[in-house]
């Protein structure tokens, strides 16, 4: 039975419910999963702010300065930037290709990882909490 992509979440966020760093999360996704995140983990901390660290945030990896900045995760087949709802509405334009929910961008395993677009949305949303 193929699972639906509500079942597809709720097994992923219970999976990350078990891990208490980003490390023994990392370590139980499999790959092409893994090393997918990890080139998203790299971006993202690549324009962290100085002092920001990694944190479990409802089950999954998030950057936290006074407090959470982004969350990703892994899925079956996209690896997920959560950046807030008005980052990705200042980027709605740029975003054309990818699934885009309320505050979440998708990007396919499937489809090379756009690294330069991952590192100005979490511009943005750092700049927010300045």
């Amino acid at each position: 039975m193929k699972k639906t992509k509500t079942a597809e979440r709720a097994s992923a966020a219970k999976a990350g419910n078990k891990r208490k760093t980003v490390e023994e999360y990392l370590a139980a996704l499999p790959d092409p999963a893994r090393s997918r995140l990890q080139e998203l983990r790299e971006a993202i901390q690549s324009v962290m702010p100085p002092g920001a660290s990694e944190v479990i945030s409802y089950g999954i990896p998030a950057f936290k300065a006074r407090r959470v900045l982004v969350w990703y995760a892994a899925f079956s087949k996209h690896c997920s930037l959560f950046p807030t709802a008005a980052v990705l509405a200042a980027f709605k334009d740029g975003l054309h290709g990818f699934t885009v929910s309320k505050g979440t961008v998708q990007f396919p395993f499937d489809k090379p990882l756009p690294v330069s677009l991952i590192k100005k949305l979490v511009k943005v949303r750092v700049a927010q909490e300045k």
